[in-house]
């Protein structure tokens, strides 16, 4: 019982290294569904936008989650959020390989595995690394901990590809359960209470917290920018792999892609957190979400070959998650780390408004119009309003975290 509360001697890499691992599990496990796609669909006979509808439930409950499971894990930490989270996943994933129709896949992979994610992916571990971690190396760590998330897609997802070939995608559901309980071991590790506020952070409500970010334009402009986030990487993360077998590539492209996006998404990760404690960061995420459009752009005007495909998923999975540690550290920077999760929760949720259209939106596209081009152009749009929307964010801590100023 005691394992879940006792931390304070916990050294910051112990918490660091656990958390990354937990979101490794976490983030690998899910950024393999869209592999599942194509089987599921002939041997369920659903629609893409059936099986992205799934995907799609996942993320507005993830989102929906989040801030409350963020506030759970503010009072009572981290550890016990995350062991229920991962029990959960567990039970979704051995549900969705026992799914019969589009409604079991909604129920398993959707509802799920989308609350379970919000008790052990980044709101509640950031929040845990957030109060051991200096500020002047917190975007740094997180950079770390979301590189987690990408070593999951780069190891995870050939692995789930390799498991579909050989057993089926029932079977890969229950291999995948069984990895993904490592994670409740791993809860120990960012375990403990969260302390009280400091004198220079003072005591502060839940309530207030958020009233007091809500009360802030540059919280809504990072809600916004975090909305596009989310629409990119589900859309391509969910419908990329069945985009390129479309085109004639085949699904083992699909796979080394989201492989690759993994892969280079533990460099950029950690590049745009190092960066981020140097540099102003709602400005690197106005760069960031500008090169995306780029690439994509790119993407789409040169010929598609493997080359390509796997040259696009390079450079994209550079911008991946380079937004989280950014994100997270501007809410930091600017409101304290009490209730980074909860005020975390709250971005992540527009994040996970994004999820739900780039996973549902983009399976309906397809399906009214037989192609992605209408979400491809949608993708460049919105990476561009997002740039534009960071660059006039205050990064000024708020008042009552400045008592020098007085």
């Amino acid at each position: 019982m005691n394992l879940f509360s006792a931390s304070r001697m916990k050294s910051p890499w112990t918490v660091i290294l656990c958390a990354a691992a937990i979101v490794t599990l976490s983030m690998g496990v899910r950024q393999s569904f869209g592999l599942f796609m194509p089987q599921m669909g002939v041997a369920l006979d659903i629609s893409r936008s059936s099986f992205g509808l799934a995907v799609a439930i996942q993320n507005i409950a993830f989102g929906l989650a989040q801030p409350f499971v963020g506030a759970l894990a503010d009072k009572h930490g981290a550890g016990r959020v995350v062991a229920g989270g991962a029990i959960l996943y567990v039970a979704g994933l051995i549900a969705a390989s026992f799914a019969a129709d589009a409604l079991g896949i909604h129920i398993s992979l959707g509802l799920m595995v989308g609350l379970a994610m919000a008790g052990c992916t980044f709101t509640v571990v950031l929040g845990a690394v957030g109060r051991v971690v200096p500020e002047d190396k917190r975007s740094m760590a997180f950079g770390v901990v979301t590189a987690g998330g990408s070593i999951g897609q780069f190891l995870v997802v050939p692995a789930a590809q390799a498991m579909l070939a050989i057993f089926g995608y029932r079977t890969s559901f229950i291999l995948l359960a069984g990895l993904m309980a490592l994670s409740i071991l791993l809860a120990i590790g960012v375990a403990g209470r969260p302390e009280k506020a400091s004198g220079l952070e003072p005591q502060q409500s839940a309530g207030e917290a958020l009233k007091e970010a809500l009360d802030r334009r540059s919280f809504w402009l990072l809600n916004a920018g975090f909305f596009v986030c989310g629409f990119h990487i589900t859309f391509i993360a969910t419908h990329f792999p069945a985009y390129l077998s479309d085109r004639g590539l085949g699904i083992g492209i699909g796979a080394s892609a989201l492989a690759l996006i993994g892969l280079f998404n533990i460099f950029g990760s950690y590049a745009f957190g190092l960066a981020g404690d140097r540099l102003p960061k709602h400005r690197v995420l106005a760069g960031l979400y500008a090169a995306r459009s780029a690439v994509i752009a790119l993407f789409l005007i040169l010929p598609l070959t493997p080359l390509t495909a796997l040259a696009f998923a390079s450079a994209m999975g550079f911008l991946w998650l380079g937004t989280v540690p950014l994100t997270s550290g501007l809410v930091s920077q600017i409101f304290g780390t009490r209730h980074l999760s909860l005020l975390g929760g709250v971005v992540f949720l527009s994040h996970q408004v994004g999820s739900f259209f780039g996973a549902w939106a983009a399976g309906y596209a397809y399906d009214m119009l037989g192609s992605y081009d209408a979400v491809w152009a949608t993708s460049i749009i919105l990476g561009l309003m997002a740039a534009l929307i960071n660059l006039p964010i205050n990064d000024r801590p708020v008042a009552r975290l400045r008592p020098a100023a007085a």
